[in-house]
């Protein structure tokens, strides 16, 4: 499916006006219906539907693992996403029929809040990594944001080691960038307690929680923290690094994992 539209514009600049086109992303309404029911509907860009249909769920609690599900079909042109699990979650009848549109940079696709924290143990993973070497993959992270550069109109997440990227998404939404990252690795069952995430938006508590619910001890952003994001970090135990750009970051919490 394409992921960007040609549309017609006007363009003023320094005092001179033409007509040209324009490449915008597409915004996509993908509804998972689970276990039979409508469940939510998201809007995203069209990629990786699988992925963010799977780490929207484990995201939200509603399954615990990919074990939990029996059965997954996607019909892009329904823009559908059928999932069956073994067992429906108590949280998961309680949400049927709660339908909410959101490009996931709000809080209208999260059914959860700073309070679901205190069900998320403290994270404890043992990675360590320079400074120089996060730089290093921030200059990666960002030269892989293909479709940013196309539009402007997407965020970027990735999963990475120590020393490089593993699994990369761009989405409308930031929150939808994440959980697809997160139902890659659930997926190709990738272990992310000694993982790295990158970002190119704020780190919110929504974004840090996230991180806590996949036990990934260190989350990376060019953008900035909110302070309730480094409240929790701190509490989790989750390091969180903000402003990594060029040749500097600043480093907000945990900061025994790196190494200088």
């Amino acid at each position: 499916m394409d992921l960007t539209k040609g549309i017609p514009i006007i363009k003023y600049e320094n005092g001179l006006v033409s007509s040209l086109e324009d490449t915008v992303v597409k915004e996509y309404a993908l509804t998972i219906i689970l276990d039979g029911e409508e469940f939510i509907t998201l809007l995203c860009t069209p990629s990786s539907l699988d992925c963010l249909t799977v780490g929207f769920l484990l995201s939200e609690s509603i399954i615990k693992s990919k074990s939990d599900i029996k059965r997954i079909r996607i019909d892009e042109e329904k823009g559908t996403a059928e999932v069956s699990t073994f067992e429906s979650s108590i949280i998961a009848k309680n949400l049927h029929g709660k339908r909410t549109m959101t490009t996931g940079c709000g809080k209208g696709s999260s059914f959860y809040n700073a309070v679901d924290s205190l069900s998320c143990r403290k994270v404890t993973g043992g990675l360590e990594a320079s400074a120089k070497d996060i730089l290093e993959i921030m200059r990666d992270f960002n030269k892989r944001s293909e479709l940013f550069h196309d539009t402007g109109g997407v965020h970027s997440v990735a999963l990475g080691t120590g020393t490089g990227i593993i699994i990369f998404h761009e989405d409308v939404g930031r929150h939808n960038a994440m959980d697809k990252v997160v139902g890659e690795a659930s997926l190709k069952e990738i272990q992310m307690s000694d993982k790295i995430i990158l970002t190119s938006g704020r780190v919110s508590s929504e974004m840090l929680i996230k991180a806590a619910k996949g036990r990934i001890p260190v989350i990376v952003s060019r953008s900035a923290p909110t302070d309730l994001a480094v409240e929790l970090a701190v509490q989790l135990g989750i390091t969180v690094i903000g402003f990594a750009r060029g040749q500097r970051m600043n480093i907000y919490s945990n900061k025994e994992r790196i190494k200088f």
